[in-house]
């Protein structure tokens, strides 16, 4: 299936989200190739597995192709041992914003104190609730993308303040 993904990226400002959370499940992931322009990636969430492949983000950082694809789950372990350095695991928990959901995921492991949420929007322009623990936007900016979080993990990061 081929698709334009548009979404925003936030950070969490708080852990108020989870009361909010009508599903959670587990990821663990891994990236055939991390290059911007070209994303392959393989994943296990929770009971099923998929191969993705991502193309550039436009200039905006809101749109990118996406193409994805469920394969067996014995297929994803033996992929992942192909991966690049670096395993991102975490908890992604939903919840509904007015008609939208944001998916949010508390990172563990290498990349553990980091939770992002993301929307999914259908363009560009929509509005959306902003929920009290959504913080500073992040959509765009390369640092924040699962796929560099495995050669650049948030631990390695500089604190900032």
């Amino acid at each position: 299936m081929n698709m334009i993904e548009i979404e925003r990226k936030f950070l969490v400002n708080s852990n108020k989200f989870k009361t909010e959370a009508f599903k959670s499940e587990s990821i663990k992931q891994g990236y055939l190739n991390s290059n911007p322009e070209r994303t392959i990636r393989i994943r296990t969430k929770g009971e099923n597995a998929y191969i993705t492949i991502k193309g550039k983000s436009s200039e905006s950082g809101l749109s990118r192709f996406e193409w994805e694809k469920e394969i067996p789950v014995s297929e994803a372990l033996e992929l992942l041992q192909l991966c690049e350095p670096g395993v991102i695991e975490k908890i992604r928990y939903f919840v509904k914003s007015g008609k939208f959901t944001f998916e949010i995921d508390e990172f563990s492991g290498e990349n553990q104190g980091l939770v992002m949420a993301e929307i999914e929007l259908v363009s560009e322009e929509d509005s959306f609730e902003k929920p009290n623990w959504l913080g500073k936007e992040v959509t765009g900016d390369n640092k924040y993308y699962n796929s560099q979080l495995c050669s650049n993990p948030y631990k390695s990061w500089k604190k900032e303040g």
